[in-house]
């Protein structure tokens, strides 16, 4: 692993924006952080705890730097920017920049893209990839940078409340349907299925476990994780297939993972779980489910319509060159 940089200095615009690392230690960073992603992206959860985990427990060699664009004492905007660690190749950035939507127009934006950008390229970064949302303004922010565009994603909301689910099929012979609580004494074999279905996600940069250690605190671990929520579907005992869900305490989930074995696929299992997962979520009072699917990966979105899911927004996989 390259050494540590040296802290980044405070940025600041001639207004009153100014750029710093966030302070894990301080709950009104964290909060501000989530609450500038909740207003900017409302399909992914954040919460206070979750922010303070992911700066504090992201592995090392991601090297991640968090940042909050600051006006007047209040966070405004926000970005997430790492290396992306378990993927072939380490020196591909990672970079999100978010701008509360009634806070737009100050210059936060460019100014945390740009202390970001110099931030990767100091600690190697060749390439840097960025999700955007699919909206001229948003679109022409990125262009204007350098950026190009690649692959689109669906973001998809389910109002659990409204809408009437599916009923629960029987349970093929053989298959045993189990909470992600009854594996505490020994969740490997979450990972297990979890790093092969890792695998054979879509997208420019490939990614592969990094092992047991990384999994149980970035994922078993995870503050958003709700054991009892997430369902995995068994056969002799071991899960084949499974359904990871994240709750913010706020009556919304999202769905983290969900996979199946590749010798198990075919037999509907993973989609028996997700069905699982709803149908537990909403009896536990949750109101809203999100989920996010590639946009050519159309057998899952007819799963989530299925579902009930619709789609509510769509973002853009953009990269740049450092180098």
């Amino acid at each position: 692993m390259r050494g540590t940089p040296a802290r980044l200095p405070v940025r600041s615009l001639p207004m009153t924006v100014i750029v710093r690392d966030l302070r894990p230690e301080v709950p009104g960073d964290t909060e501000g952080f989530a609450r500038v992603r909740r207003l900017a992206l409302p399909y992914i959860l954040f919460t206070s705890d979750s922010v303070r985990h992911n700066a504090l427990h992201t592995h090392p060699d991601a090297r991640y730097r968090p940042l909050v664009a600051e006006e007047d004492g209040e966070v405004i905007g926000t970005a997430q920017v790492l290396l992306a660690y378990d993927s072939d190749d380490p020196d591909q950035g990672l970079l999100n920049v978010y701008v509360r939507p009634d806070r737009a127009g100050r210059g936060a934006g460019g100014l945390l893209l740009r202390t970001a950008e110099e931030h990767l390229a100091s600690i190697g970064a060749t390439k840097v990839y960025s999700w955007v949302l699919d909206e001229p303004g948003n679109r022409a922010f990125a262009e204007r940078h350098g950026y190009r565009a690649g692959r689109s994603a669906h973001f998809l909301r389910l109002d659990l409340a409204g809408t009437a689910l599916p009923p629960l099929p029987p349970t093929p012979p053989g298959v045993e349907l189990r909470t992600a609580a009854e594996f505490a004494d020994d969740p490997r074999p979450l990972f297990e299925l979890d790093a092969e279905t890792l695998l054979d996600e879509p997208g420019e940069i490939s990614y592969e476990s990094r092992g047991y250690e990384d999994w149980l605190t970035g994922t078993w671990r995870h503050p958003l994780l709700d054991r009892e929520l997430t369902m995995a579907a068994c056969v002799d005992g071991r899960p084949v297939a499974f359904s990871m869900a994240y709750t913010d305490g706020d009556g919304r989930c999202s769905s983290a993972m969900t996979g199946t074995a590749r010798a198990h696929r075919g037999r509907g299992l993973a989609k028996l779980a997700k069905l699982h997962t709803l149908h537990r979520a909403r009896a536990a009072g949750v109101t809203e489910a999100f989920t996010g699917n590639d946009a050519g990966n159309d057998p899952m979105i007819a799963i989530n319509e299925w579902l009930g899911y619709r789609v509510r927004a769509t973002e853009v996989h953009y990269v740049r060159e450092l180098f």
